[in-house]
């Protein structure tokens, strides 16, 4: 089929993507909501500018369209950013990266049966550990781009990800219930390389931001895509 994918420049879009496309699909477009709101119901901001730099690494168009960020009605600002890519990219279905959110997948999955369209959620209810275990082992690689959440700190934010901070990460999840593929809204993160990127991207400066002992993030200043060693 042909799709369209809801990109927020984090994990789950981009492994949700690729999931499409090993099963034959043919991935016509990235769809990216920048949201003015940064507490969003629907969408991810932070870093959200460089979702295009990714867009390059997998040379796929990509469909960008802001929105104000207000509960409900920027879901009226998604139905026409999707409307946009099925007149200019002949789309057949969208992919999401949800993993538990109902509130997400419940809306979109309205929007598609309103415009026709199939819906795709192919990270439903994975197993939190698994994913990111999955990640790791396909190639991905992905900083956390913000964490918000007792147990994290701003030591997380802007380095990547190995298999030993997942291990920390479940012992969190043991130890104080901490999500450990951030679906609560733990962390974000942002994907610097993936199997289906043609270059990865490079992070040459960024600029840590610490509101709080468990709230941090990190503004990307400088990113360029460079050739895959």
């Amino acid at each position: 089929m042909k799709l369209g994918v809801l990109f927020s420049s984090g994990k789950d879009s981009n492994y949700a993507l690729h999931i499409m496309q090993q099963e034959g699909n043919s991935i016509e477009c990235l769809i990216t909501i920048k949201s003015r709101n940064p507490d969003s119901y629907m969408f991810h901001t932070p870093n959200i500018d460089l979702a295009r730099l990714q867009a390059d690494a997998m040379e796929l168009p990509l469909l960008e369209t802001f929105t104000e960020g207000e509960k409900e009605l920027e879901l009226e600002d998604l139905k026409k950013a999707i409307m946009q890519a099925q007149e200019e990219f002949g789309i057949e279905g969208i992919v999401t990266g949800a993993l538990y959110s109902n509130y997400q997948k419940d809306r979109i999955e309205k929007i598609c049966n309103e415009l026709g369209l199939e819906s795709f959620s192919p990270l439903w209810h994975i197993d939190q550990e698994q994913e990111m275990r999955e990640l790791l082992d396909k190639g991905f690689e992905f900083i956390f781009s913000s964490i918000a959440a007792y147990g994290l700190n701003s030591s997380w934010v802007g380095k990547t990800i190995l298999s030993i901070d997942v291990d920390k990460l479940v012992k969190l999840n043991e130890k104080i219930g901490l999500n450990i593929a951030g679906e609560g809204g733990e962390f974000e993160s942002f994907v610097t390389d993936a199997p289906m990127f043609k270059k990865k991207i490079k992070i040459n400066d960024f600029r840590l931001v610490e509101r709080d002992e468990y709230t941090a993030n990190v503004v990307i200043e400088d990113a360029e895509l460079v050739d895959k060693k």
